[in-house]
């Protein structure tokens, strides 16, 4: 069976964060999905690395920003640890209870959303209507010095 884990993030997502994502650094948007989610973060003028590259094998930028496939999370989550870079990374919230996040990152933040992020979901590089997004999302942060450990959007 192929999972399907492309789920796109909309411009509204990045917009709800864009004031707490540093905007001296590069940011690397690791995941290329469809090549929307960097044109959105240039677009809300962040100097962006976006490019169809393996995360696992490239370190480009001085901050990651990116939407990862779910699936891959304990992966993704040790590359990030590996790279030691600052990070914005919408992860569903269940992530926080996982014991492989705790063990490498038990100083992270968060950044709650003022609603549920409603992602485009493509299978084989195209939107299918996926419905209404059935589960909820944080954007867990790292080495970003927000001004608490918890950030609720209003």
């Amino acid at each position: 069976m192929v999972k399907h884990d492309d789920y796109m993030t909309p411009f509204s997502a990045w917009e709800d964060v864009s004031a707490y994502i540093p905007r001296h650094l590069t940011l690397w948007e690791a995941f290329y999905g469809d090549g929307t989610s960097g044109h959105h973060l240039t677009e809300l003028g962040f100097d962006v690395i976006h490019e169809d590259l393996d995360f696992f094998t490239h370190d480009l930028g001085e901050c990651v920003v990116t939407n990862p496939p779910f699936s891959e999370l304990p992966r993704v989550l040790a590359r990030l640890r590996e790279l030691g870079k600052p990070f914005v990374v919408i992860m569903p919230c269940s992530t926080l209870t996982t014991r492989y996040f705790r063990d490498l990152f038990p100083d992270i933040q968060v950044i709650v959303p003022r609603k549920r992020i409603q992602f485009r979901k493509l299978v084989d590089g195209v939107e299918v209507p996926s419905g209404r997004c059935s589960f909820d999302c944080l954007y867990f942060c790292w080495r970003l010095g927000l001004p608490r450990d918890v950030v609720f959007l209003t």
